[in-house]
């Protein structure tokens, strides 16, 4: 199976987690700097719709596939929230932009707050062209709890805060490849995988 796609992130942790997890199935993914494709706006409130208009910009931009993730951190005391303003996060706290911040400020934000019920969500969408009517679509969702400090250093965003109670650690205590195999990234990269290979090859 040889097919070029075109990864549309900037994201260096996001691209090196899907390079690794997509890399076996001989895709020839190509990151859209390369091809020096700018950033597409993300102006919608779900996932779904980031994903697709990122996924749509690159492959009009390229004339290639193309495959773009949205995700992000959503807390239940917070009704679903920072979802798709996830990687923002710290800036409406007056904090720049950062992991660190984000994950400071998400700490603050929770002091005092017993249920630290939250999910990380990837969404992966897929188009053939920027004008296919049939995106593929997977979602991976992985439920834990906020701790109320940082524990470890691997991954990045919120992995040092995020405890997942069925590894009994949080993702940055994790190796990368038990992550990817647990990620909410891991789980859309899988069923990404499998439909591209039961839709497209």
């Amino acid at each position: 199976m040889n097919l070029k796609i075109v990864l549309a992130s900037n994201n260096p942790g996001k691209l090196s987690e899907l390079q690794a997890m997509l890399g076996s199935t001989g895709l020839q993914l190509v990151r859209q700097s390369e091809l020096n494709i700018p950033e597409a706006e993300e102006p919608h409130r779900t996932f779904v719709e980031n994903a697709l208009a990122k996924a749509r910009h690159a492959s009009l931009l390229s004339g290639l596939p193309a495959l773009a993730d949205d995700a992000g951190l959503c807390v239940d005391a917070f009704g679903g929230l920072p979802g798709v303003d996830t990687a923002f996060y710290a800036t409406q706290f007056g904090y720049a932009k950062g992991d660190d911040n984000n994950v400071r400020a998400l700490l603050e934000q929770m002091q005092g707050i017993s249920n630290r019920r939250a999910a990380l969500v990837s969404t992966l969408v897929a188009l053939r062209s920027a004008d296919d009517p049939e995106p593929l679509i997977a979602v991976g969702r992985v439920v834990g709890e906020i701790t109320r400090e940082p524990v470890g250093t691997n991954g990045f965003g919120f992995d040092p805060v995020m405890f997942i109670p069925a590894v009994g650690q949080t993702f940055a205590q994790l190796p990368t490849e038990v992550k990817n195999q647990h990620s909410h990234r891991g789980q859309a990269a899988q069923v990404m995988v499998n439909l591209i290979r039961e839709r497209w090859l």
